[in-house]
């Protein structure tokens, strides 16, 4: 009797759990979107159809729809509110990922005790630390409410219980990668239990209406870990950054359906927790009662936010071949850009043969091009050891060519600078509307921005006739 041959029905197959795409056999990287470890075999479907069905709710014209029950409630962090849109919508699920250290879990716990009362229970379930590792820092930073409750589990079915027994109107869940599910296989953290996790949690605050935070790890590379499909699924994803050397955290709206993804909330971390600041701009700055080489101002935008910081340069006599070129808050391919640019058309031969070392202050992070004209002048102000003008702030993008171009929310960037007490400032052409009492500077290429710098004899000069003669 003939063996019975294996039809393609029997046959396994695979496919890429990040993107969907299919193979007859499997491979350890997806050829589509270069994930690895994502394909996984599954059985052919059967060509099944849906029959109409009973609905649930009647459709209705949208004019009629009830828009209230999506009202925002705030969270009691401002800072937060203005990221989120106002404050968290019930039935809301916000994913908020961040480095380790960074203070998500501090945050966190603050939001909790703030948005707890006798109407809005808070349940705030743990999956790394014990319910006591989570009280003393509760009891550091005055986290305590008697509507605020603790959990510490990993498995999500007792998290659906703490659901039903505690009845909150808001969730926190530290992390989502620490809580698995017993009916899927696989340890937790892994593809196939986060989007259990997420999907049953997404399901219970649609449901309930209750408005629910979880916590994400990233990868090395800065991604938020676990499947793609966890970004898709949630409603809000924010970003919590900073330098855990710094004081100074940001927290990023990367998607929000109920707002815009254009604001920055910035917080300050300490001992004794977390908290908002409203005017973070005093943190990038340094006071001083005379300027200083090698320094100026700009005013840069974290979404819609002006904040004003302080670029530094500093060069010396290299002892080495090749010299140093060192940055700390600054992208080396733009200050590589910017000495380019000098030495090329603002005549500055000098910083070719020297060390140079960049910097900000207060561990903001420069990376827009509107920084561009403060790291330039910065520079030039270094290699000619004469200080910028007091009060002057530099606002532009340097092109190769060397002119000076327009950036976006000039108007608003003057305001700031106005507000903080500066009377100068150096703009592209045209910067429309300019706060009463502030002296505005158009230039068109970095030769009219160097003119602000006072004659004086360059050090490089005795150094370069000596080596001609």
């Amino acid at each position: 009797m003939a063996a019975r041959t294996k039809t393609t029905k029997d046959r396994p197959s695979y496919r890429c759990t990040e993107c969907g795409w299919q193979t007859a056999k499997w491979l350890g990287r997806c050829p589509e979107c270069q994930a690895w470890g994502t394909i996984e075999e599954y059985g052919a479907p059967a060509v099944r159809t849906t029959a109409p069905g009973r609905v649930t709710t009647s459709a209705l014209p949208i004019g009629q729809v009830d828009g209230r029950q999506a009202t925002a409630r705030s969270t009691g962090v401002p800072e937060l509110d203005r990221v989120l849109g106002g404050g968290l919508v019930p039935g809301a699920v916000v994913l908020l990922a961040g480095e380790p250290g960074v203070g998500k879990s501090t945050l966190l716990l603050d939001v909790a005790a703030k948005a707890a009362d006798e109407e809005h229970r808070t349940l705030y379930v743990t999956g790394e630390e014990s319910a006591s590792q989570v009280r003393l820092r509760a009891d550091r930073i005055g986290a305590l409410d008697d509507h605020l409750y603790l959990a510490a589990e990993t498995d999500l079915a007792a998290v659906l219980g703490h659901l039903d027994a505690v009845k909150p109107s808001l969730l926190i869940l530290d992390s989502v990668q620490t809580v698995a599910s017993p009916e899927i296989d696989g340890a937790p953290g892994g593809m196939a239990q986060v989007r259990e996790v997420a999907g049953a949690l997404i399901r219970a605050s649609k449901e309930r209406g209750m408005s629910t935070l979880l916590v994400g790890h990233v990868t090395k590379d800065g991604a938020i870990a676990g499947p793609r499909l966890l970004e898709h699924l949630v409603d809000v994803v924010l970003s919590f950054e900073g330098d855990r050397h710094a004081r100074l955290r940001l927290v990023r709206g990367v998607k929000n359906r109920y707002g815009a993804t254009d604001e920055v909330g910035c917080f300050e971390l300490s001992d004794e927790g977390i908290a908002g600041l409203a005017d973070p701009s005093g943190l990038f700055l340094t006071r001083r009662a005379e300027p200083v080489p090698g320094t100026c101002l700009t005013v840069t935008l974290e979404g819609r936010r002006p904040l004003v910081a302080e670029v530094q340069a500093l060069t010396v006599d290299s002892q080495i071949p090749s010299p140093r070129r060192t940055t700390s808050g600054l992208e080396t391919s733009r200050v590589s850009m910017m000495l380019a640019v000098l030495e090329q058309r603002g005549r500055i031969s000098a910083l070719g043969k020297r060390d140079i070392y960049s910097a900000t202050v207060g561990g903001v992070r420069l990376s827009e091009p509107a920084a561009d004209l403060a790291v330039a002048l910065a520079l030039a102000s270094a290699a000619s050891d004469t200080p910028l003008p007091k009060n002057l702030v530099a606002i532009g993008e340097v092109g190769l060519a060397g002119e000076v171009r327009r950036v976006t929310g000039v108007q608003r960037r003057l305001s700031e600078a106005h507000r903080l007490g500066f009377t100068h400032a150096l703009v592209p052409g045209d910067p429309g509307k300019v706060p009463a009492g502030m002296k505005v500077l158009e230039v068109a290429d970095i030769g009219d921005a160097l003119r602000v710098l006072p004659r004086s004899r360059r050090r490089e000069a005795p150094r370069e006739q000596e080596d001609r003669r």
